[in-house]
C-alpha cells in the first residue's frame, strides 16, 4: 500500500470530509470516546485528551508505511451549520491475507448514528482504496464485526460488502462469533 503516500486525494462523500487525523483532533476524539456504545464495540479505549494525543501520534507511522490508513470523518459546514463536527472515524489496514487484501473499519459518534454517516464514510473509503491502490493489486476489502452488532451488519450490506462467513469467537478481544463481509474490486 505504499502508493498512498504519492497520492494527494482523500476520500469524499456527500456532506462529509474524510482526511488523515491531525494533532488538533485530540479534543474531538477524546469527546467521541466518552460514548458508552463506542467503548463497548471498540477494543481501543481513549480516556481523555492525553490518550487521544498518544493515539493520534501512533497513527502517523501507519500512513508513512501504508499499513494503516486512519481517517477523521467530519460533517461539512452545510451539514453542520455551526462548524464542522467530528462524526466518525474510518480505517483501512493491511491484513495478513496477502497484498491483494485490506480490512476496513469505522465508528460513529452517537449523534451521527441512523443518518447514513457510517455507510457514506465506508463507501467513500472503499471506493477510494480500490481506485488509489489498484496499482498495488488491491482486490478485496474485508469488514469484520461481532454477530450481535446488527447496525454494522446493515452498514456492510448497504455498502456492498457481502457476508462471506461466520468466524468463531476469539476471546478475550472477540468474545462472540463474528461476521466476515467482503467487497471485491469491480
Amino acid at each position: 500500500m505504499s502508493t498512498v503516500l504519492r497520492v494527494g486525494a482523500t476520500p469524499s462523500a456527500a456532506g462529509l470530509l474524510l482526511r488523515p487525523w491531525e494533532p488538533g483532533d485530540a479534543g474531538a476524539l477524546a469527546r467521541a470516546y466518552r460514548d458508552p456504545a463506542m467503548r463497548h464495540w471498540l477494543t481501543d479505549h481513549i480516556d481523555g485528551v492525553g490518550d487521544a494525543e498518544r493515539w493520534l501520534a501512533a497513527q502517523r507511522p501507519g500512513w508513512e508505511s501504508g499499513e494503516r490508513l486512519t481517517f477523521a470523518v467530519y460533517e461539512t459546514p452545510r451539514e453542520a451549520p455551526y462548524g464542522s463536527l467530528l462524526v466518525a472515524g474510518a480505517v483501512l489496514k493491511r491484513t495478513g491475507a496477502g497484498p491483494g487484501a485490506a480490512e476496513a473499519g469505522y465508528w460513529t459518534v452517537a449523534s451521527a448514528r441512523g443518518r447514513g454517516v457510517a455507510s457514506r464514510a465506508l463507501g467513500a473509503v472503499t471506493a477510494w482504496a480500490f481506485e488509489t491502490l489498484a496499482a498495488d493489486g488491491l482486490e478485496r476489502i474485508e469488514l469484520l464485526h461481532q454477530v450481535d452488532n446488527a447496525a454494522s451488519c446493515r452498514v456492510a450490506e448497504k455498502t456492498g460488502f457481502a457476508l462471506e462467513r461466520t468466524l468463531p469467537a476469539a476471546p478475550p478481544a472477540f468474545p462472540l462469533d463474528g461476521h466476515l463481509h467482503v467487497r471485491r474490486a469491480a
